[in-house]
């Protein structure tokens, strides 16, 4: 009798389990649930299989009025199931606020995060894990406007923030949001391999490593949070008028102020000096040349207003930690076809 020879069991799926609640954030749960949902080992099997828990079973209602289900309350979920979970997540929104003092929650995040193989968080889920405990003595990132409340109010965790996501031992946090398919995108590329994340990322039309941090977005974001009049005025015209000289005697007179007072008030309200808020707004339309065009680097320099291109690029490599080159080549990979013939890949679209 001639034997067969024995196949090896079909690794099992890794598991994950997002802890959601009522206020969060939908994308923080959906977007990198669905990521993670998308990735294939070799065989065509699914690489995860994923759940969503709640404080308390059933409905979850999120903050962009749509709401989840969690098959399953924390309390339904025994101590020594936990330690079969691979990946344990948690969520982030504007119910985290309340969650920060709610002890029940927290030992549930202290234990899962302890009996998982790893433990992350998406946006100001770090500051649930900061309470429970898991980021002491850890670096963690979290959305950008809460970074300066996590250093303050858990001064053991060392916050980064400006990365987009961070990996320190068995503990992985992310900035907001979209942020938060950026790090399951790393997990992919962490456990199956980098063929797999790209094929991912070209799916959903996605960088597979986002070029820069969370302050490649500064520009914009301090032009819209300035309330000062004059200040946003002139935040307006470095914006629309990047090739513009944008001197502080220029920018003093769109302000109607002295040199001075221009300096000190635009430095107070815009949360930088105007040189860097100058330099940042041009790295945005360079970003943006690069990403819309095939213009030669020179070309993009003169209409970004670097007027040559090794100074955009002191710039880019000052603030995305990356050349207008590398840049350009990030982006490509996510307007590229999503897969070729051969690629394995699930389309659910």
């Amino acid at each position: 009798m001639i034997k067969t020879p024995n196949k090896s069991p079909a690794p099992k799926p890794h598991r994950v389990m997002m802890l959601g609640y009522e206020a969060a954030q939908i994308l923080d749960i959906a977007g990198p649930l669905q990521i993670l949902s998308s990735a294939q080992r070799q065989d065509g099997s699914a690489a995860y299989t994923i759940e969503l828990v709640a404080p308390e079973a059933g409905p979850v209602a999120t903050t962009s009025g749509l709401t989840l289900y969690a098959g399953r309350g924390i309390d339904e979920i025994p101590d020594d199931e936990l330690s079969s979970i691979d990946t344990f997540l948690v969520s982030g929104g504007q119910g985290s606020r309340t969650l920060e003092h709610d002890a029940r929650v927290l030992d549930f995040i202290r234990r899962a995060s302890a009996a998982a193989t790893r433990a992350g968080s998406i946006c100001t889920g770090a500051i649930l894990l900061a309470a429970a405990g898991v980021l002491d003595g850890k670096r963690a990132t979290t959305h950008w406007a809460y970074a300066g409340k996590l250093a303050r109010d858990y001064p053991a965790v060392t916050v980064d923030d400006d990365a987009i996501f961070v990996h320190d031992g068995n503990v992985w946090t992310s900035a907001g949001v979209t942020a938060g398919m950026d790090l399951a995108l790393a997990l992919v590329e962490h456990d199956l391999n980098r063929e797999m994340a790209l094929t991912i990322a070209r799916q959903h039309v996605m960088y597979l490593m986002r070029p820069g941090g969370q302050s490649q977005f500064s520009a914009q974001l301090a032009a819209q949070a300035v309330s000062d009049e004059s200040i946003a005025r002139v935040c307006s015209f470095i914006i629309e008028n990047p090739r513009e000289a944008l001197t502080v005697p220029q920018l003093a007179q769109v302000a109607h102020m002295s040199e001075r007072t221009f300096a000190r008030r635009f430095t107070q309200k815009a949360a930088m000096t105007p040189a860097l808020f100058v330099e940042r707004a041009r790295l945005d339309e360079a970003r943006r040349r690069l990403n819309e065009s095939d213009l030669p680097l020179e070309k993009i320099a003169h209409e970004a207003g670097f007027g040559v291109s090794e100074r955009m690029r002191r710039a880019f490599i000052r603030h995305l930690g990356v050349t207008p080159h590398r840049y350009r080549e990030r982006f490509q990979t996510a307007r590229r076809p999503v897969a070729t013939p051969g690629e394995n890949i699930r389309h659910d679209a």
